[in-house]
């Protein structure tokens, strides 16, 4: 069953590649969904897939790519709609 969560990562997570590395192991772990930048200098994750890739992609961001210095991450669960791939939009 897919289930969907919504994460806002916050640090440094703004010009070091955070968007791409996600979406890359987004699509390794098969969850769609998206990662933005936020006006605060947040990143916002929106993930739908199994339960067990969503905890592993949620272990994931709590540190992100070598460049990032995530200082946390807050997860809820989310009922919007997914589009049918990821992207970093």
């Amino acid at each position: 069953m897919r289930e969907c969560r919504k994460f806002r990562v916050e640090g440094r997570v703004q010009g070091v590649w955070f968007r791409e590395s996600t979406r890359q192991q987004a699509d390794r772990l098969g969850i769609i969904g998206h990662a933005i930048n936020c006006p605060d200098g947040s990143v916002e994750v929106l993930a739908c897939g199994k339960a067990e890739a969503l905890d592993s992609l949620a272990e994931w961001l709590r540190h992100g790519p070598p460049m990032a210095r995530v200082s946390s991450v807050i997860s809820a669960t989310s009922v919007e709609d997914c589009p049918e791939s990821f992207s970093t939009g």
